[in-house]
């Protein structure tokens, strides 16, 4: 039997795609792997559900520019969160505030061979993977080696 998985129509790829919300340091607070057939904006809307609850201070969200008006009209609506968007700049380098952040946690994941390529039969394991690895992640961050 084959894993849920699902393709992206740009791409034409298969697999699973990962909604993390992260916080200024780049530690997960929330989390969703879906699907690759899943749209961002979709996905985003999901995962502020969870955000929601164990975030209640939240006050601003900076997504990506996959994350279209519709993402971010229900944002404000639902949870009164301000949202900026940040776009890609059209030529050369330009550092973009704040938007390198995600892009670093997903850059940890590399370190952890099990989080390299989706082994994983179900979605909720590979969530279950990416939660053990920021646990751990912590941790060291908490008791560094000496």
């Amino acid at each position: 039997m084959a894993a849920p998985t699902g393709g992206t129509g740009g791409k034409k790829t298969t697999g699973r795609e990962r909604f993390i919300g992260v916080d200024s340091l780049g530690m997960v607070w929330a989390l969703l792997v879906t699907t690759a057939d899943v749209q961002e904006r979709d996905g985003g809307c999901w995962l502020r559900d969870g955000a929601r609850r164990l975030l209640p201070r939240v006050r601003e969200v900076i997504a990506d520019s996959g994350f279209t008006k519709r993402f971010q009209e229900f944002v404000r609506n639902t949870c009164r969160w301000a949202v900026s968007i940040t776009t890609k700049a059209a030529r050369g380098f330009v550092i973009h505030p704040r938007r390198w952040v995600v892009e670093r946690t997903f850059g940890w994941f590399v370190r952890y061979r099990r989080l390299m390529v989706d082994y994983e039969y179900l979605p909720e394991t590979s969530e279950a993977m990416i939660q053990a690895a920021m646990t751990h992640l912590m941790l060291r961050r908490l008791h560094p080696k000496r």
